[in-house]
């Protein structure tokens, strides 16, 4: 055989019975070590169904990140901002143009109220958001706040102004306060303290405007017409997110209502309960602060409506600086020593008794404010594990700290009326008391987590 030929047997050529293009076949379509029956079966098998697609990180940043920026602020300038308000609305309900005699903890419930729902509701508008339906909990929202204060401006009987501003108004920032705070860790990881504290920010601005609107316009309009210019303000302002907020992305599947699993999470129950009780305090605090200096001849009612204002401006230095900080050093880092000064100031409110004294602990007060509220939020995102079920996550965690603050504001106006003339110190030594024992609770979840080095992000 010459060297041509050995070649042409070693291609196949020539070779009787063999078809060349058949091997070829034979070798693409059929795997090597598989027999025909077994590729026979192979192909009847169906491919496998596709895995839902891939979740890209957090862009930290862009023109539609920083949208959703601004809708939160807007959201939170019509929760928060209300609520941190409500100070106005107390000292407006104890003087004599009230259209109603109540005992003072009796309107103190209206205000615990509306935070309870507000924070309560997250039990159920969790799931809700976390299946996609922002639109519906917008809308929803906005028009439960705008008819709660029509409501409240034709209201005359405590009970109507109960329904109207506790439930009316308590349940529509229910709808819109887990959106506000749920959106924004989709959108930043690196970057979420600080978006959260500018998104935040808006509950600071919204409890300037929001008494200075009602200061100006009960002396000039009356109380009615001061009602609805705020609920005026409410619908332009919830109109920016009705129409720019976006859900980054949806759930693979639906999701049961409750997560269970967070109940066998021992941080997550842990923070919510000293956040509970911090919030025990920050709701007592912060309903009767301004009655305090008005009640005491610390100020007049006029310059009491003013403290609610300055309480709320300088909250917004308490939620930008120190959210920004704790990207670099880390949550606990920051919230536990706050909320332990926080109890300080409260314990020196006892010892107030000038107008200059009362400035400088209502800007104190309300730097701390801005902290307890704006921390929160990113610690239950931080403890979160799994980021698509942040929504229930929060909303689970609110409607516990909730039962903080449905008891705070009742308890402290209780606490005014039984022990005259001692009232205020008995108050201030309770809210204090109850930021002292939160501030404990988050050092020592700080140490469970992280171990006792201070220079450790945690």
């Amino acid at each position: 055989m010459t060297r041509d030929e050995k070649s042409d047997f070693a291609k196949g050529d020539d070779i009787p019975g063999t078809d060349q293009s058949s091997r070829s076949s034979q070798t693409q379509d059929q795997p090597a070590g598989v027999l025909p029956e077994q590729q026979k079966d192979l192909e009847q098998q169906p491919p496998p169904a596709p895995g839902p697609p891939a979740i890209a990180p957090p862009p930290n940043g862009g023109r539609v990140a920083w949208t959703q920026v601004l809708c939160g602020f807007c959201l939170f300038f019509n929760t928060f901002g209300i609520l941190t308000s409500f100070g106005v609305f107390q000292t407006y309900y104890e003087s004599t143009s009230s259209p109603f005699r109540r005992a003072t903890s009796d309107i103190s419930w209206i205000g615990s109220l509306q935070v309870f729902l507000l924070q309560f509701s997250g039990i159920i508008v969790g799931p809700i958001f976390d299946k996609g339906y922002i639109r519906l909990l917008l809308g929803l929202g906005g028009f439960l706040i705008v008819f709660g204060h029509m409501m409240l401006s034709i209201a005359s009987a405590y009970w109507q102004i109960l329904l109207a501003q506790g439930f009316c108004v308590g349940i529509g920032m229910g709808c819109l306060f887990v959106p506000s705070i749920s959106l924004l860790p989709s959108y930043f990881s690196t970057r979420l303290g600080l978006a959260i504290g500018l998104a935040s920010a808006g509950s600071s601005v919204g409890g300037v405007i929001y008494p200075v609107i009602m200061q100006q316009l009960v002396e000039k309009a009356g109380f009615p017409w001061a009602v609805r210019v705020l609920a005026f303000v409410s619908l332009v302002t919830l109109a920016v997110p009705f129409t720019l907020m976006r859900v980054r992305f949806k759930p693979a599947k639906a999701r049961a209502m409750i997560d269970w699993t967070a109940f066998q999470d021992l941080p997550f129950l842990w923070f919510a309960l000293a956040t509970a009780i911090a919030f025990m305090g920050l709701t007592g605090y912060q309903i009767l602060f301004a009655f305090y200096a008005k009640e005491q001849g610390i100020t007049s009612t006029a310059f009491a409506f003013n403290l609610v204002s300055i309480y709320n401006a300088m909250s917004t230095v308490g939620r930008i600086v120190p959210n920004a900080i704790s990207d670099k050093i880390g949550q606990f880092n920051v919230l536990a020593p706050a909320v332990l000064l926080t109890g300080a100031v409260y314990l020196c409110t006892m010892a107030t008794h000038t107008q200059g004294v009362m400035i400088g602990i209502t800007l104190l007060a309300g730097f701390f404010l801005g902290v307890l509220t704006a921390m929160p939020p990113v610690c239950l995102a931080v403890l979160t594990k799994d980021k698509s079920k942040i929504g229930t996550r929060i909303g689970t965690g609110f409607a516990i700290i909730s039962l903080g603050t449905l008891t705070g504001g009742p308890a402290s106006g209780a606490i005014v009326q039984r022990s005259h003339p001692l009232a205020w110190t008995a108050v201030w030594s309770f809210t204090g008391a109850c930021m002292l024992v939160a501030g404990s609770m988050y050092a020592a979840l700080r140490v469970a987590r992280s171990g006792w080095k201070p220079l450790v992000k945690a």
